[in-house]
């Protein structure tokens, strides 16, 4: 069990933006509820409760302004990303006025987008990565940093924590190398050669080794990538 998963609200009125929003969310592991309407949009925010909200500035029946001054109002700690258009210096200001947290310009590149996603989320305490994550006998403590297995623990360091918090994510299937490179690391160009990932893989299999001996825990299928394995 784990309370992993942080929840996103997307109000945007473009049906393409919005759907490739909610897809690359729900992909990275998030909580997606997406709604195409101004005053809709206010009434989720209010009425329900996420982790991050992303608004659009031009909106059907109300603006993304607005909304963001009544959310504001009514949960000042609630973390907000607008999105603005390209160059609309005015809106980026006016956004900050009514109360946002950060904005994205469109067009936007989604690693941009999942940077400041993050970036609000770990600053508010919801990114997953800062999570409690159970799994085969084993606590992986996200804001400490340490896994725990009875008695024993081990240091964690940042990176084995998102490793093993994008495994636990998309535990469902094999996750490539490639895929690490560019999810976890967000290295740009993941076709280079590197042995980054292989490298943190032997030293978190070291540690996970130390707290449950050889019980069969991270999996490697040759060609293909990494997995967890199931848990009993």
């Amino acid at each position: 069990m784990s309370s992993l998963k942080a929840h996103i609200l997307v109000v945007e009125d473009d049906p393409a933006i919005l759907n490739g929003l909610m897809d690359v969310l729900v992909f990275n592991g998030y909580g997606v509820k997406g709604v195409d309407d101004g005053q809709e949009g206010l009434q989720s925010a209010l009425q329900n409760s996420f982790d991050l909200i992303i608004l659009d500035v031009m909106l059907p029946s109300l603006d993304g302004f607005a909304i963001c001054q009544r959310v504001r109002a009514r949960r000042p700690g609630q973390a907000i990303l607008m999105l603005t258009a390209k160059g609309a210096e005015d809106d980026v200001v006016t956004g900050f006025k009514a109360g946002a947290d950060d904005y994205v310009s469109k067009p936007f590149s989604l690693r941009e987008l999942m940077v400041r996603v993050e970036a609000l989320l770990r600053r508010a305490g919801k990114l997953a990565g800062e999570a409690k994550i159970h799994h085969r006998g084993i606590c992986f403590q996200g804001q400490t940093l340490e896994a725990q297995c009875g008695e024993k623990t081990s240091p964690l360091t940042r990176k084995e924590m998102d490793i093993i918090t994008y495994l636990f994510r998309h535990q469902d299937r094999i996750v490539s190398k490639k895929e690490l490179l560019t999810e976890v690391w967000h290295y740009a160009d993941a076709d280079i050669e590197t042995r980054t990932v292989d490298i943190h893989m032997l030293k978190l299999r070291k540690k996970i080794s130390a707290l449950i001996g050889d019980t069969p825990f991270l999996q490697t299928v040759r060609g293909q990538g990494y997995r967890l394995e199931k848990d009993a």
